[in-house]
């Protein structure tokens, strides 16, 4: 009786938890389709930045020919030498989503080998990988947790300003982030890309394109469209990052369901062997027991 005891917790508790699984993933699939949506309406925003950004960059005079007349570089575009680099780290703030965290670690993990004779700032988005790099002792010159729960540009502004500054007075070389990119709910691309300094596009020639009159000038122009370009970048990717980690919280729920209901067979089918032998052994009792009356 005590294994029927057993095995009917084990069933209640599997029952349990793979009630919390479902929820979790019908949470999950609202709140994606809801991510999805404002990743597809910023879309065509920073498509027009870039387009703009583009226009204006590509007239840039490259150090070499300070003769030309032309734009004058902007400090974003231009590359520091120093043995500092950063790293933009965007995890998640909760588990439960399968080897979304995990792959985001390693990936930085395989960074700082490549970058180990370099003083490497760390800039981490999300409780765990905070807390990984806490544990390991290494020095976070930001951290922003516990912001995917309300997501809006304003969180990007303030990460924005921090690279930017860190960029422009601590003389970093380069900063690079690593997140996962949303591309369906079973699918994220682990990505690492340098963000700073803003890659220059190809110096426009008369030939190729006639010039616009700016107003106001284009000077002007590119010294506001730059840093807003550089923060709708670091929004887009707070987006994707938390797209991602929903579908892949969605997936790994999905799979638990699915193995709970597998178990709970499996534990039933046991616990119906289990009373059919208590059952068949006290037959059998009963039968020699009358056999021995006779």
């Amino acid at each position: 009786m005590a294994s029927l005891r057993e095995t009917r917790k084990k069933i209640k508790s599997v029952k349990s938890t793979q009630q919390i699984t479902k929820a979790m993933k019908m949470v999950s699939a609202a709140r994606l389709r809801q991510a999805q949506n404002r990743i597809l309406q910023a879309r065509p925003f920073a498509i027009k930045m870039n387009e703009m950004l583009t226009h204006l960059a590509g007239r840039v005079i490259l150090e070499e020919n300070p003769g030309e007349q032309a734009l004058a570089p902007h400090p974003l575009l231009k590359r520091n030498v120093s043995n500092k680099v950063g790293l933009l780290l965007v995890t998640a703030d909760k588990g439960l989503c399968g080897s979304f965290n995990t792959n985001l670690i390693k990936k930085a993990g395989e960074f700082i080998a490549k970058n180990k004779d370099k003083e490497i700032h760390f800039y981490v988005v999300g409780r765990k990988g905070r807390d990984f790099f806490k544990r390991l002792g290494f020095g976070i010159k930001g951290e922003y947790a516990q912001i995917f729960s309300s997501l809006s540009y304003k969180h990007a502004e303030i990460i924005g300003e921090d690279l930017m500054k860190a960029y422009l007075e601590d003389g970093l070389s380069e900063i690079t982030v690593i997140y996962n990119e949303f591309k369906s709910v079973i699918q994220q691309k682990l990505v690492e890309h340098k963000i700073l300094p803003i890659e220059r596009p190809p110096k426009i020639s008369a030939q190729e394109e006639v010039d616009f009159i700016y107003e106001p000038q284009k000077e002007q122009l590119l010294e506001a469209l730059l840093p807003r370009v550089f923060k709708s970048q670091i929004f887009r990717i707070l987006m994707e990052s938390f797209a991602s980690e929903l579908g892949a919280r969605m997936s790994a729920m999905d799979s638990a369901s699915r193995n709970a209901k597998e178990l709970i067979e499996i534990l039933t089918l046991k616990l119906n062997r289990s009373r059919q032998a208590i059952i068949t052994r006290e037959i059998a009792e009963l039968v020699g027991g009358a056999e021995a009356l006779k």
